[in-house]
């Protein structure tokens, strides 16, 4: 049984997508990230840097694994599936893990903090991250043109990192038919029931943030950066 404490954001939705396609028993412990319950110390103890998502594998000593690229692959390598065995294939798979985790998550997060949630509107900082939210999906797009994963022939935990950062793509300044390669894809990876069943974990619990000052200083405010 794997424990799966998480909120609904693209990189929860990563692992509850993954532990649904791989078949894993799992319980979903909800997160409140509008009260920071993430830097509570019961949580810390779990997740030292106070996000989300956190596994607790409770099949093996109850080992604890924190960031979403960690545990897909601690998931992957659990179940061998997900991951191709081979080296190169391995490396492909990876390669574009990294690309998310270092690339698209961090990008995209700013293009939607600043074309949604800054208290103002800052024209240099929408156009910086909408612009490479458009070089990225660019990337992709490339990539799925020659190849019908990103990782390569077979589905792996790369396009399952990737897809829940794209359901928001309208909130990027993107046009898919600037994308046709990768529209592609995404409504083959959308369709998949797993996924789908992955996306609906805590779905009814997402809110907006726009009129929530509370939650908005509890994301964005001093209080991330509070000492712990």
């Amino acid at each position: 049984m794997i424990d799966l404490y998480t909120a609904p954001t693209p990189n929860g939705w990563k692992v509850s997508v993954a532990l649904e396609e791989l078949a894993l028993p799992y319980t979903v412990h909800p997160v409140n990230l509008g009260t920071n319950e993430q830097k509570q110390p019961w949580y810390l103890a779990l997740n030292p840097n106070g996000r989300i998502p956190t596994i607790v594998d409770r099949e093996a000593d109850d080992f604890a694994v924190f960031e979403s690229g960690a545990i897909l692959v601690y998931l992957a390598e659990k179940t061998g599936q997900l991951m191709p065995t081979d080296a190169k294939g391995r490396s492909r798979v990876m390669q574009w893990l990294m690309f998310q985790m270092g690339g698209v998550g961090p990008m995209l997060g700013q293009a939607h903090h600043f074309r949604l949630y800054a208290p103002e509107k800052i024209d240099y900082a929408i156009n910086r991250y909408t612009n490479e939210a458009k070089r990225l999906y660019g990337v992709m797009d490339k990539r799925l043109a020659s190849s019908p994963f990103l990782g390569g022939k077979q589905y792996s935990i790369a396009d399952i990192a990737v897809f829940p950062w794209l359901r928001s793509w309208q909130n990027q300044g993107i046009d898919w038919a600037d994308h046709p390669h990768l529209k592609q894809w995404f409504d083959r990876i959308a369709a998949r029931p797993a996924v789908q069943r992955g996306v609906a974990v805590l779905a009814d619990a997402r809110k907006p943030l726009h009129n929530d000052k509370a939650a908005k200083e509890a994301l964005f405010g001093s209080a991330q950066y509070q000492k712990r």
